[in-house]
């Protein structure tokens, strides 16, 4: 293959994924490849052809924003990178909630995301920001519960703000 084969194709899917996040969030579960396809500027084939069933196409969604939320944690707060996590939560709940079973395999981009929530906790600590008792399993679980209750509460910004202000006030020394 040329390489610019590979740089269209690498567009294409970097399109598609993109308009698949924009016609999930806008048409719920029931969004079809067809609208991906549509605002993505291409063939529904060059949409199977990457993506060969909408689950893929999902789970391809749900890997590209934990890798997204991973590269911002190089330049991000633990306070700002959990703030990041619970708004991502909530961007992407539509493709979460088109999940009903065990199908979503994020095992690994999820290990990625918990280890540089245990990088950022440690600088936390280190600057006196956590208090040292503080493990990286109970930041996960305050996280988890906090972007679950955002994606299903229907809550606001304001709401989430104030929440995560409370854990973060809880996490201090």
């Amino acid at each position: 293959m040329s390489p610019e084969l590979r740089a269209d194709a690498q567009r294409n899917r970097a399109a598609i994924l993109a308009a698949a996040s924009e016609t999930f969030a806008e048409h719920g579960p029931k969004a079809t490849t067809e609208q991906v396809a549509i605002r993505a500027g291409v063939a529904v084939g060059t949409v199977f052809r990457h993506f060969p069933t909408k689950q893929a196409l999902l789970v391809a969604i749900m890997k590209e924003s934990l890798h997204r939320l991973i590269a911002k944690a190089a330049e991000s707060t633990l306070f700002d990178f959990m703030t990041e996590i619970v708004d991502e939560a909530v961007r992407t709940q539509t493709v979460v909630a088109a999940f009903t079973g065990p199908q979503l395999d994020i095992r690994d981009a999820l290990m990625g995301l918990t280890e540089e929530m245990r990088r950022l906790l440690e600088q936390a600590k280190d600057a006196g920001e956590v208090r040292s008792a503080v493990q990286v399993d109970e930041v996960m679980a305050l996280l988890t519960a906090a972007a679950q209750a955002a994606q299903q509460g229907g809550w606001s910004v304001d709401l989430r703000r104030r929440t995560l202000a409370i854990i973060f006030k809880g996490l201090a020394p």
